[in-house]
């Protein structure tokens, strides 16, 4: 281990359409790297199709079983997928920390095709319990996720989101190829570029 290195590990979860070179997710996995955590960004796979037997598949391999070290941010559908592989885990586990970007267990109205993936949602009972340091993101006008379908699997997580102005559904083409907040709860500052596109959102 190289000085300046911890026993962290990092994943980041993309969410329905999207790949591991999309928006934010390379400009964070960077930035954990940079900060001595070991980061994986798993390409999970038919994102336009996704199968919710073949996702649980891929964080599961990705994942593992969480312990204090363990970080985990998702976006979008990665976030319920990320929730039902928690809930789904048999032997004991606590997660460091959870960040959910846009996340939801309700299903879509503007994807109605995602609703047999989304189906009942996820079994969330004692998940927050189990998670030393829990964030939640969204906008004030996603197109695809209601807010109140964001603030609902907060009330769900016994938690509050913190509402970012007019981040969109945090997309490319929503301004969003980096992700400042996403550092915060893990008390590493972003370069200063980010800084000041920070303090003015």
């Amino acid at each position: 281990m190289t000085p300046g290195t911890t026993h962290r590990r990092a994943s980041i979860i993309h969410g329905y359409g999207a790949t591991p070179e999309d928006h934010w997710f390379p400009w964070l996995a960077e930035q954990l790297e940079a900060h001595g955590i070991p980061t994986t960004v798993p390409r999970l796979p038919n994102p336009l199709h996704p199968d919710p037997t073949q996702w649980s598949a891929a964080v599961r391999t990705a994942v593992g079983t969480p312990d204090q070290n363990s970080l985990i941010v998702a976006h979008s559908l990665g976030c319920l997928t990320v929730l039902r592989h928690l809930a789904s885990l048999r032997t004991p586990w606590r997660l460091g920390t959870l960040i959910l970007v846009s996340g939801f267990v309700d299903p879509l109205p503007a994807i109605p095709d995602l609703g047999p993936y989304i189906a009942d949602g996820s079994p969330l009972d004692d998940i927050s319990a189990k998670i030393n340091h829990l964030t939640i993101l969204r906008s004030d006008a996603d197109p695809y996720v209601p807010p109140p379908h964001t603030d609902h699997l907060a009330a769900l997580l016994n938690t509050t989101p913190t509402v970012i102005p007019a981040a969109g559904h945090f997309l490319t083409t929503d301004g969003f190829t980096t992700l400042p907040q996403a550092l915060r709860p893990l008390h590493i500052q972003p370069p200063a570029t980010q800084q000041r596109a920070l303090a003015r959102r």
